[in-house]
């Protein structure tokens, strides 16, 4: 008796959720030499942005800080350090910068503060920590963390927040560190024009980062400022397990940019997984055990990973949202998508790939645009 394809991925998916961790981890991928594979990617935000609009002294600028922060999390892995390591060592330089808009280079509120959000999330366990609207924390993704660590929650929010970094030693900044010039300015148009926050920034600028490192473990993370002049204690996607940041061994790592409300609606970063992870365990139930690598380097060559991504990415475009993801998957992939002209940047692994990039131009054949089709903001 043929078993209908639903039941047998359900069968699969749930035979798989259950293999111990011991089992899960013999899931690592080994690149050619017989070395364990690594991979990361990163973003710094995504949205309109025109190579004619950008002086080539700021491109280079940024450039070079997406790089330093790929490097930073790059090392961290090749020196068989974990995946949760990473992340946070290739988001606390873009946290640091005030290029971004994260920790110091936050965007302003409609009342003038600075308030940060940031999630983590580790594939292993599926353990996360995520906090919102903190204003004195220089690393919010370093508190998250320890929310995942050293609390009994997921997800503090305020001044609960600062009372659990205050108790956890965490040093903290006057509100002129995360204050900048520029990010002013850009409050200062929003409320002498009435301008949106889409207008005045252009872009969204989230930064986050996704890891695979030797041990075949998954992580990612999110950090942001949010949007320029939110309002009513405003929160996006980023410190939303699910919707900005979401990782599992058995399936992949995301984290997102853009416009939250409509990433949250959608559920973008397990939307995401969730579906790989079904495809991962129909594919499985074929083979009649888990997934070889040459399986898993079939599934990329016919780019189910970002055919997926995607497919995700153009319902958000349907709802009238904009923005991009990176992923990484199990056997290494770094991937994007993105329905916008641009977004920060850059993917290194353990089989040579390092790059950095802005605008859309210059994108592999495997990533196709799915360029959006609302009206300007």
């Amino acid at each position: 008796m043929k078993i209908p394809a639903f039941f047998a991925c359900l069968t699969a998916s749930l035979a798989l959720s259950i293999q111990p961790a011991a089992a899960q981890s013999e899931m690592a991928q080994e690149a050619e030499d017989g070395t364990p594979k690594w991979s990361i990617a990163i973003h710094g935000g995504a949205g309109t942005m025109a190579r004619s609009a950008m002086t080539p002294e700021k491109e280079a600028e940024y450039e070079a800080a997406l790089q330093t922060a790929l490097d930073a999390g790059a090392k961290v892995l090749a020196d068989g350090g974990s995946a949760m390591d990473a992340v946070k060592a290739a988001i606390i330089p873009m946290e640091d910068s005030p290029l971004f808009n994260a920790g110091r280079g936050a965007v302003f509120t409609w009342e003038g503060r600075n308030e940060l959000d940031a999630s983590i999330m580790d594939g292993r366990d599926r353990s996360a920590g995520a906090v919102t609207g903190v204003t004195t924390i220089k690393n919010p993704i370093l508190l998250a963390d320890t929310v995942r660590t050293d609390s009994p929650h997921v997800f503090l929010m305020g001044d609960g927040a600062e009372q659990f970094a205050s108790e956890r030693g965490f040093e903290v900044a006057p509100p002129e560190y995360f204050a900048t010039e520029a990010r002013k300015r850009s409050l200062e148009r929003m409320k002498a024009k009435q301008m949106s926050a889409l207008d005045v920034d252009l872009k969204f600028g989230t930064v986050g980062a996704v890891a695979l490192d030797q041990e075949g473990n998954l992580a990612a993370g999110t950090s942001t400022g949010g949007m320029t002049g939110k309002r009513w204690g405003r929160i996006g996607d980023a410190p939303v397990i699910g919707a900005g940041t979401y990782a599992d061994n058995r399936s992949c790592a995301v984290s997102a940019t853009g416009w939250g409300e409509y990433f949250i609606r959608v559920g973008v970063a397990q939307e995401i997984c969730t579906r790989l992870r079904m495809v991962y365990a129909q594919e499985a139930f074929k083979t009649g055990g888990a997934l070889t690598e040459a399986h898993r380097e079939w599934l990329a060559e016919q780019g189910i990973e970002q055919k997926t991504a995607d497919a995700v990415m153009a319902e958000v475009k349907k709802l009238g949202g904009d923005g991009g993801i990176i992923l990484v998957t199990p056997a290494g992939d770094a991937i994007y998508s993105f329905n916008t002209s641009g977004m920060y940047r850059g993917r290194k692994t353990s089989e040579g790939v390092n790059e950095v990039a802005i605008f859309r131009e210059g994108m592999a054949p495997s990533a196709p645009p799915i360029m959006s089709n609302t009206p300007d903001h």
